[in-house]
């Protein structure tokens, strides 16, 4: 998995690319999860427009992050989920849970 950040009006956003596959991932995004919110940021929107596949361990990382978030008042949002995600999300029920949508721009404005 490969992870960059940036900034778009106070909203951080992670773009994800490659398989996410939990364990061997889940520093890098938790480590970034952390940064940002030691720095005051904890609205973040991933990206997952590059994320081929993504395993159920990595889910939970998402949702490690989404609870972290929430617990500081914060929120995660998703963006551009690949029909493959998208169909794990569901069949985890997860859909109810995450607030997905179709782009960053939009993502991000649904935190105004």
């Amino acid at each position: 998995m490969k992870l960059e950040s940036s900034e778009k009006a106070g909203v951080k956003i992670v773009v994800l690319q490659g398989k996410i596959m939990g364990s061997p991932d889940e520093a890098s995004l938790t480590d970034a999860i952390y940064e940002f919110v030691e720095d005051g940021k904890t609205k973040v929107v991933l990206d997952l427009s590059g994320v081929t596949w993504m395993n159920s361990r990595a889910l939970g990382m998402c949702i490690g992050g989404l609870t972290t978030l929430r617990n500081r008042g914060g929120d995660l949002r998703l963006c551009c989920v690949s029909k493959p995600v998208d169909s794990l999300i569901r069949k985890c029920h997860l859909h109810t849970v995450f607030q997905s949508f179709d782009s960053t721009e939009e993502a991000v404005k649904s935190f105004s």
